[in-house]
């Protein structure tokens, strides 16, 4: 238990609409079994006027997961029982699979399958069906990594798992979550919209900014396990009570989904069951993040501290940031003050075990990585080096070695130069991937580049290439069927003996080393 700074708490949250600006959002803070403060704020539809309220129900997006693996737990045992049942449904994975826990814990190795939508033609707005996924699935043939050797974000570990459950236990996932935590939480208003054509409520998420202005975002996707979940913020907030509730029970959902996890070597993982494991100043903290165009969510608990924070938008507002700071402003824990930057930083790298490209940008007090979905921000360490909550960052020589221990995963990169233009590079041609059945298109025209990507979902849009190094290209993502997008692409030629092109490796951290060769 810990003294909360109602004072200091007050002003963050009275602080939180302006320091994250939208349409509207709501926030609730619980601390030791009681509502501490609970807020809403702007309007959950602009046109109609429409405003948001504490009953509200938004989609948990991501959040969802830890309600999946909860509903697992209960209906269907360990996840050791369900394994016999997965073959099923990668029907063209060569050996070997993963376990159903990789699943649960994203060890598995499977490349995430809204990443892959892009590469299957996709496009952002477009509807995404229910039979969709196991197309998707049906076509994977390998993993990017040895199962439970590494950490990979992949949603297609928990869309395959709700359907595991629901073939077990012989009843809809819907049913589940309802049996075993919404009915026994009291979350009264929480209901499956997995269609999120047809959101709850009629809430409207929105893209853009004050600058652009906000525009409704047009989601077409058909999820569930993965997500699919909405709930009010009195719903959440009675879920945290709840576990406040039931935090000495080792026997109760929660506690046991938030058991830490391991990789097969051992290792801790900061990841499993639908639970990110971190640590705020001396209280560790279970977390989860969501991510829908046009909604953002975030959730933290800590059963020590006894304190949990929630947070929902309907738009790109960094729902993590906001919990985080009120987490810290409960807490009465100084928020960081990075300082002014030491040494140059500039120039990128690419690393030779995940073929992908990472960049580094200093700013004054802060340096941008760009190398996952998302761009991580990096302070100066004391000893020379970069580092934030998950990523560290060494110099070598000319090389960076990286470590990223979330991830099982360290690796030197080598630096990539010179900059070089489209014409100098013969890439204008079809490719085809075997491991994707689709193909990509590279059109150079006007003296730019430009790639387009066709597949079972149909054409995609052209993208911008960014030439990179010798043979290498970026291709950025921002925006499609999933939220965030995959983000940035490292496009690598392959050549034969000759140096005539013959294909092409294409690859992003939710989704890499996938090979395309040259048609015709």
């Amino acid at each position: 238990m810990v003294a909360i700074d109602g004072r200091r708490l007050e002003e963050e949250v009275d602080a939180l609409p302006a320091r994250y600006q939208g349409p509207g959002g709501v926030v609730g803070i619980v601390s030791e079994g009681r509502v501490i403060a609970r807020r809403a704020f702007g309007f959950s539809d602009l046109d109609d006027h429409r405003p948001m309220t504490t009953e509200t129900r938004l989609p948990l997006c991501s959040v969802t997961k830890q309600f999946t693996c909860a509903a697992l737990l209960a209906a269907c045992g360990e996840p050791e029982t369900l394994d016999h049942r997965l073959a099923a449904h990668l029907p063209n994975l060569a050996a070997p699979l993963p376990r159903v826990r990789d699943l649960c814990n994203n060890q598995s190795g499977l490349r995430d399958y809204w990443a892959l939508t892009v590469l299957h033609g996709g496009r952002a707005e477009q509807v995404f069906a229910r039979k969709d996924a196991a197309s998707v699935f049906a076509r994977m043939r390998n993993c990017h990594f040895s199962p439970g050797t590494s950490y990979s974000y992949s949603n297609g570990n928990f869309r395959i798992l709700a359907d595991l459950i629901e073939e077990a236990a012989s009843e809809p996932l819907e049913a589940l979550y309802a049996r075993h935590i919404w009915q026994p939480a009291g979350m009264t208003g929480a209901v499956l919209t997995a269609d999120t054509r047809d959101p709850a409520d009629g809430v409207v998420g929105y893209e853009g900014n004050d600058a652009t202005g906000y525009l409704p975002a047009q989601n077409g996707v058909y999820w569930k396990g993965d997500a699919g979940i909405s709930a009010s913020l009195d719903d959440m907030l009675a879920y945290e009570r709840w576990i406040d509730a039931t935090r000495d029970d080792p026997d109760s959902l929660y506690q046991r989904i938030a058991v830490p996890q391991t990789f097969r070597d051992g290792t801790a993982a900061a990841y499993g069951f639908g639970l990110q494991h971190s640590r705020i100043g001396e209280f560790a903290f279970t977390s989860h993040g969501g991510a829908l165009r046009g909604f953002r969510t975030y959730r933290l608990c800590s059963t020590e501290a006894r304190l949990s924070v929630v947070v929902m938008f309907n738009h790109h507002g960094d729902a993590h940031g906001a919990a985080h700071r009120l987490a810290r402003a409960a807490l009465a824990l100084p928020h960081p003050k990075p300082q002014p930057l030491r040494e140059s930083w500039a120039g990128q790298w690419i690393s030779l075990e995940t073929g992908l490209l990472a960049r580094l940008d200093p700013g004054v007090d802060t340096v941008a990585l760009r190398y996952g979905t998302s761009v991580e921000t990096l302070t100066e360490t004391p000893e020379g080096g970069l580092a934030s909550s998950a990523v560290r960052i060494a110099r070598d020589g000319e090389d960076i070695v990286m470590q990223r221990p979330q991830e099982n995963f360290a690796g030197r990169l080598v630096p990539v130069a010179r900059v070089i233009s489209a014409a100098e590079q013969d890439i204008a041609r079809r490719y085809r991937s075997e491991e994707l059945d689709a193909e990509l298109v590279i059109e150079v025209r006007d003296g730019g580049a430009f790639l387009w990507t066709e597949g079972f979902l149909g054409k995609g849009r052209p993208e911008i290439l960014q030439p990179a190094g010798p043979d290498l290209w970026i291709l950025v993502t921002r925006r499609s069927m999933d939220a965030p997008a995959p983000g940035d692409w490292t496009l690598q030629l392959m050549r034969d003996g000759d140096g005539s092109v013959t294909g092409v490796r294409l690859g992003c951290w939710l989704a890499r080393g996938i090979d395309y060769v040259k048609c015709g």
